[in-house]
């Protein structure tokens, strides 16, 4: 029987810095655990060999791959959140957009009042949604 799924998100080296923004733009969202590589070890001394983040009771698994890799996120895997307001859904876009790119600027495109697809500055993907 499966035990559990979660979304996995594999960085080069910027775990903790993605993982502190998202910390910082979503109310009660909290670092789990934290699990470093050590002198010696696989991955740089520091980095994230293993962390679990919750944003709004969801968790996340980050890591740090210390394997260099031609290959980074893609915006066909997303996190979707669904918004309470027009307010937040603008801060979070705004936010999340700097340093990243928009994919789908804010609007009515029918299936929502509002709604807004960004990527980060670290490639990851985030769908905003008017609930």
């Amino acid at each position: 029987m499966v035990k559990s799924v979660k979304p996995f998100l594999m960085f080069t080296g910027e775990a903790e810095a993605a993982m502190n923004i998202y910390l910082s733009l979503f109310p009660k969202a909290e670092i789990i655990s934290i699990d470093r590589y050590g002198r010696g070890e696989a991955g740089a001394e520091g980095s994230v060999r293993q962390a679990l983040l919750s944003i709004a009771g969801e968790t996340i698994m980050c890591i740090d791959s210390p394997v260099k890799h031609d290959f980074g996120f893609t915006p066909s895997f997303s996190l979707f959140v669904e918004c309470d307001s027009e307010e937040e859904l603008e801060r979070l876009a705004s936010a999340l957009a700097e340093g990243g790119k928009e994919l789908m600027p804010r609007g009515n495109y029918g299936f929502s009042r509002e709604f807004a697809w960004v990527s980060d500055r670290y490639g990851i993907s985030w769908q905003l949604n008017l609930a």
